[in-house]
């Protein structure tokens, strides 16, 4: 259906469908929520007086670890690059509101019913999935929109610039017969065993290296912490409850459960009276007494095209979607009855419930078990988190507050109040507790802190240390590799410097290991490393037999390469065209980062 909504559908369905969903997500839009990072005050930078949070940018360095793209040893340098990229990002978002460019709520709905990441596999707007999705990726919907906001307003920007782009008749054939050129070469490759002598730094090459680099081995502001949590599915397992009850409770989510419907539609207004719209109607049930099938009368009588070609299907629906008198209808009955006539201002309407979205009671029994003990539960559970709030406020410690509880103290390891640490640790609402002034100097216990519904959290500063580089000595193994492998690299350039002297000599030293390439493009192989190809097609062309000679860095060692022939391609339409398309990109992309250097360069940015 909201596939058919995209297309222009002017049925009955879509219309409510898509005031259903705008109301959805302007309520979203406007949910006064309190965001879930905000227990910390602390600017992780300023663009032109604006902040930007510590927490925003540890969402998005979280984001980026979980999932998946960012491995846990590259999370400082990590956490720099998206400061700069929100950095970046706020200067444009500036620019774009200083410049009076808008996307409307109602844009922005349309925009998201039209992602296929949020469609299910009929191309069907999913609640359901973008719920999940946005779960997953640790956004709110109101969050979600947000950055969707900001970002298509950047892409505005953006192809504005990009639309201004163009190429030379001429431009054009000079690029293409560039990018289609072909070079032939052979490389070299160095590496650590081409040294004649297993390096070993001294003591000062170390003392050299740590004094340069000290914010490599810098160790953030640091707490251990004493904490205690309190679950509400601890509570909930002393609860006995009765078989009377677990079925009441499926029940009543039945009775409110999704639900799988077909309808038939009869109009009436210029074309057909309202009285022949009920007399159509009334044939319509007399077939279904006499055992017609509903899809087939659907096919033939509903006045709602979209959906009678499917037998008046309308997939599964949720409450509040189709009015009041359709929903008393549709959830008044159970799977396999027909409605009688229901009358809406789209007309009359016959509803079958086909399915009821919900597991049968058997398969979900032991669900139902654990949702109605926590249902039970819910009163003793803030019965004892107001018990855990008073003692905990008036205690000197951690131990005299759980033992009453029946709970235990635990202990965190260290964690900083940028990367917070593992378990609850890691969630920015302790990590702002822990660093409060009345936790973390006046040193408290915190208040109960809530991390989800069913779980609270209590903790107490053990331990704490201040921001500090770690000594020499701590981090000497790590000074050590990165000076071995620098003062590697640093000879093996050495070393191709000489043998690159001797081939320009025309000599041919007899310990390299050559790799021929012949009639590459620029694009590469995939058995040849990409800075070789690069430094290839960098190097002049040779002049008659002789070979041009070059070397580059590589991963692990150095290339030596000498370029042997370069071959002019012949040109189509098509390439051209290709080539056109590519370098007007590559100028697109000249002038937004030319933009972005200006906003940079212009804005006052304050790093904390």
């Amino acid at each position: 259906m909201l596939q058919r909504i995209r297309e222009g559908s002017q049925g009955w369905v879509a219309k409510v469908i898509v005031g259903a969903i705008i109301v959805t997500f302007a309520l979203f839009g406007a949910e006064s929520l309190v965001s879930y990072f905000t227990g910390g005050s602390n600017d992780a930078a300023t663009v032109n007086g604006e902040s930007i949070s510590r927490q925003a940018v540890e969402t998005q360095v979280q984001r980026g670890i979980r999932s998946g793209q960012v491995p846990p040893e590259q999370e400082r340098e990590f956490r720099g690059q998206v400061l700069d990229q929100l950095i970046r990002q706020r200067t444009l978002d500036q620019f774009a509101e200083q410049g009076g460019l808008h996307m409307s709520d109602g844009q922005l709905d349309q925009l998201i019913v039209s992602l296929p990441e949020f469609q299910d596999q009929d191309g069907h707007f999913s609640q359901e999935r973008f719920t999940s999705r946005l779960a997953q990726a640790g956004y709110t919907p109101a969050s979600f929109r947000r950055e969707l906001r900001a970002d298509s307003l950047r892409r505005q920007v953006q192809q504005g610039l990009a639309s201004a782009a163009f190429v030379l008749p001429s431009e054009k054939q000079r690029l293409a017969a560039l990018q289609q050129q072909q070079r032939s070469f052979r490389y070299a490759q160095l590496n650590d065993a081409d040294l004649a002598e297993t390096i070993s730094p001294e003591a000062a090459d170390l003392q050299r290296y740590y004094e340069a680099h000290q914010d490599d081995y810098r160790r953030p502001e640091q707490v251990k912490v004493n904490y205690i949590v309190l679950n509400q599915e601890d509570v909930a397992q002393g609860i006995d409850v009765t078989e009377d009850a677990l079925r009441q409770a499926y029940q009543e989510a039945r009775s409110t459960a999704p639900r799988q419907v077909s309808h038939i539609l009869v109009t009436f207004g210029d074309d057909r009276s309202e009285t022949e719209a009920r007399e159509r109607i009334q044939e319509v049930q007399s077939k279904l007494s006499q055992g017609a099938d509903f899809a087939a009368l659907a096919e033939e009588f509903s006045d709602d095209s979209s959906s009678a070609e499917n037998g008046g299907d309308l997939g599964v629906i949720q409450k509040g979607f189709f009015g009041d008198a359709f929903d008393e209808a549709a959830w008044s009955l159970d799977q396999g009855q027909v409605s009688q006539v229901v009358q809406t201002e789209y007309g009359l309407h016959l509803i079958e419930v086909t399915d009821i979205d919900m597991p049968s009671f058997e398969q979900s029994r032991d669900q139902w078990v654990e949702q109605v003990r926590l249902d039970q539960s819910r009163a003793e559970f803030e019965d004892t988190v107001q018990q855990l709030t008073d003692d905990a406020y008036q205690a000197d410690d951690l131990a005299s507050v759980a033992e009453p509880l029946g709970l235990s103290v635990q202990t965190s390891d260290w964690f900083s109040r940028d990367s917070g640490g593992d378990g609850v640790t890691a969630n920015p609402d302790v990590v702002a507790a822990a660093f409060s002034p009345d936790v973390l100097e006046d040193g408290y216990n915190s208040d109960v802190i809530q991390t989800d519904d069913r779980q609270r959290v209590v903790l107490r500063v053990v331990d704490h240390r201040e921001a500090s580089t770690l000594p020499l000595d701590e981090v000497r193994d790590q000074v050590n590799r990165a000076v071995t492998t620098e003062l590697a690299q640093q000879r093996l350039q050495a070393r191709a410097k000489t043998l690159l002297a001797s081939l320009r000599e025309g000599e041919r030293p007899a310990d390299l290991s050559w790799q021929q390439v012949d009639a590459i493009t620029r694009d590469g192989g995939d058995s040849v490393p990409d800075a070789v190809v690069e430094q290839a097609f960098r190097m002049p062309a040779p002049e008659g037999e002789q070979s041009t000679w070059s070397h580059v860095d590589i991963p692990g060692g150095v290339a030596i390469i000498g370029l042997e022939s370069v071959q002019s391609a012949d040109v189509d339409g098509d390439d051209a065209d290709f080539v056109t398309r590519l370098a007007q990109r590559v100028q697109a992309q000249n002038a937004i980062q030319g933009l972005t250097d200006t906003l940079m360069d212009d804005a006052e940015i304050e790093r904390q």
